[in-house]
């Protein structure tokens, strides 16, 4: 059984949660767990939410998105307060990770709320000084809508940022809202000849739209790891 310790407000509809879990084994960048929530009469609701940052002893981090009418998300980002109980369950997931020991580049390229795993992998970096190249490629229809903005505006060494906006610019930027292009991807990504891994995280029709670009610009199916949610683009 979790408790919450600390809420953070990332945006006016998302916080990231710390809770405090005995006995947690420790995860990996990239992991999520299973969040279990039990009303007075039995009835149970239970969601998947990425991890948010690195093993740090017995605290866990999860951002979470309010979706409306959402049984789980409504409950975490409205009424659930310090000292609230919950059941977490995990880790969860061996394939879309990040550990430190891996050298190679990395581009991480995120639509939305998909940066909360891609953020656990770039402060997992930094915690253990670790000097693989980063690439950030973060899609969010407003700058209103980024998460951890704070943090990410402070420089981090061997990590550059890209921001793509969908619907509303920054005061002062120049330009269009668009969405993530060939152009784009070209423009930010690694060479295929690098060798980089590819870290993609979205709902499910951008996380399909960027990995078939990537595949056009001659990047190896192996080399593209994806995490997905909503339904998909069929």
């Amino acid at each position: 059984m979790a408790r919450l310790a600390e809420i953070r407000q990332e945006t006016a509809t998302a916080r990231t949660l710390v809770f405090h879990v005995a006995g947690w084994p420790g995860h990996l960048a990239g992991q999520h767990v299973d969040v279990r929530l039990t009303a007075a009469d039995g009835y149970t609701a239970q969601r998947s939410y990425s991890l948010a940052a690195p093993p740090d002893r017995d605290r866990v981090e999860l951002t979470v998105q309010r979706v409306p009418d959402g049984e789980v998300s409504e409950h975490l980002t409205g009424p659930y307060a310090i000292g609230d109980p919950v059941e977490i369950r995990g880790p969860i997931g061996g394939w879309f990770i990040w550990q430190p020991v891996e050298p190679e580049p990395v581009l991480l390229v995120a639509g939305g709320s998909g940066i909360v795993p891609l953020m656990a992998m770039i402060r997992a970096r930094r915690a253990a000084g670790s000097r693989a190249l980063f690439r950030l490629l973060y899609s969010v229809r407003t700058p209103a809508e980024r998460y951890y903005a704070e943090e990410l505006r402070t420089p981090y060494a061997g990590l550059d940022i890209t921001y793509v906006y969908t619907r509303e610019l920054p005061e002062g930027r120049a330009g269009i809202p668009r969405r993530i292009d060939a152009a784009t991807l070209n423009a930010v990504a690694w060479p295929p000849e690098f060798g980089a891994t590819t870290y993609l995280c979205g709902p499910t029709g951008f996380v399909e739209t960027v990995a078939d670009l990537l595949l056009s610009l001659g990047h190896a199916a192996q080399s593209i790891r994806t995490e997905r949610f909503g339904p998909s683009r069929d």
